[in-house]
């Protein structure tokens, strides 16, 4: 155990999925007390929340053979296999097909800030209107394949510090069509956290190497491996030490900026951690998004279960409206809540824990087992599909039942 009085590891230990996935079952234990502030737990709600997420993973997969909760479902937005087409007409080996992968992923993650209700993206080669995330997506693969985030116009399968140091609103604006009819938010954010990334690039070499690439992560991570295999562990690692520099600025431990971890009073301990909740929701995503890569490669990713289920909207959105979490206060569905407000920060480290003790009923009422169905499945077939499927039922446009102010890093 760490001296969790030291802020130094204090602050490495909070960047554990399982400290994240222990804060959160805590907070269900509490629950299940009816002991927390903002909202009340009906477990015997989960067995029909399992049906319906089931039925949700029959329909979107009916071979059950589900992929993982990672971006390049985005990338397929409308049935068209995007990625797919470009790598076809690759040439290079199999580890700098990786290296290019990790390059799209990773700036393309980052550039899904929420798009807003207004912007849309007219895909020239398909005639396809697409929009939020997935316009996002489809939009910055367009944007990579032509060489945007590329310092070296040779290869311009690439994002590198040079070409990301160069990154300017103007340039996102032209590359995701934004214009006075067709708004973009954050714009100007979206490309200086790409300013930002290439700064996280070169201050980190034994990640990113030199000169500074994205792609480099992958032989970082393959001398990591163990038995022949990475620890899923390990990528989420590498992702929150080498974008750490890059994140909104809340707390902090000794000058350490914690990321995604929030404050929350259920949470008591008599160390420097007392009242913190670790989620790291994006940067699970991404090592979610990053497992996909490795394994196509050839490369074995080992304990992918060790990661979380992941707190955001949609999954937190399906236990409330299938009735496994109720408000104490009705009127907070008609509020817009800051991320950091006890109310969310209960509602997602709730969805973590519930994410777990939805895994095998669902994995049951399929006849999987979890080395069948890992929970980063569940999530895609699945609870993230059946939360925004249940939200179109219950609301007009689809919308989430709780409003969250969120800067994007988040939700």
């Amino acid at each position: 155990m760490p001296d969790l009085n030291d802020a130094r590891q204090a602050a490495a230990w909070l960047r554990q999925p399982s400290v994240v996935r222990a804060r959160a079952h805590q907070l269900l234990a509490l629950g299940e007390q009816d002991a927390l502030a903002h909202f009340r737990v009906d477990l015997s709600r989960m067995a029909e929340t399992a049906r319906y997420v089931a039925e949700v993973i029959r329909a979107n997969y009916p071979d059950l053979k589900t992929p993982y909760h990672a971006r390049w479902r985005h990338f397929a937005a409308g049935g068209v296999d995007r990625w797919g087409a470009l790598a076809r007409s690759l040439t290079a080996d199999a580890a700098e097909i990786a290296r290019i992968r990790i390059d799209l992923c990773v700036v393309s993650v980052l550039l899904d800030a929420g798009a807003g209700p207004d912007w849309r993206y007219q895909e020239a080669g398909t005639g396809q209107t697409v929009t939020r995330s997935e316009g996002l997506a489809v939009a910055s693969l367009h944007a990579f394949r032509a060489g945007l985030f590329s310092g070296d116009a040779d290869r311009p399968l690439r994002a590198d510090a040079e070409g990301l140091a160069r990154v300017t609103a103007g340039a996102v604006g032209a590359a995701f069509q934004v214009g006075p009819d067709n708004p973009l938010v954050g714009l100007d954010g979206r490309a200086a956290l790409l300013r930002d990334l290439a700064s996280a690039l070169r201050a980190n070499p034994t990640l990113f190497g030199a000169p500074a690439r994205i792609g480099a992560l992958y032989d970082h991570l393959m001398a990591q491996r163990i038995d022949g295999a990475i620890p899923a562990e390990t990528i989420l690692a590498a992702i929150l030490e080498g974008l750490n520099p890059i994140w909104p600025d809340r707390l902090t431990l000794g000058g350490i900026s914690l990321g995604d971890v929030w404050r929350h009073p259920a949470i008591v301990t008599d160390d420097l951690t007392n009242g913190l909740i670790p989620f790291h929701k994006l940067s699970q995503w991404m090592a979610y998004s990053l497992v996909e890569i490795f394994e196509e490669a050839g490369v074995p990713v080992s304990g992918l279960d060790a990661l979380t289920g992941l707190p955001e909207y949609r999954n937190g959105g399906l236990f409330l409206d299938m009735g496994a979490l109720r408000l104490r206060d009705p009127a907070l569905a008609s509020q817009s809540l800051a991320v950091d407000s006890q109310a969310v920060v209960e509602w997602r480290g709730l969805t973590v824990a519930l994410l777990d003790r939805l895994a095998d009923p669902v994995r049951a009422l399929l006849g999987k087992s979890p080395a069948e169905m890992p929970l980063a499945c569940v999530l895609e077939g699945g609870s993230w599909a059946a939360g925004r499927k249940i939200a179109r039922e219950k609301r007009p446009g689809g919308g989430p039942p709780l409003q969250v102010i969120s800067d994007g890093t988040v939700f």
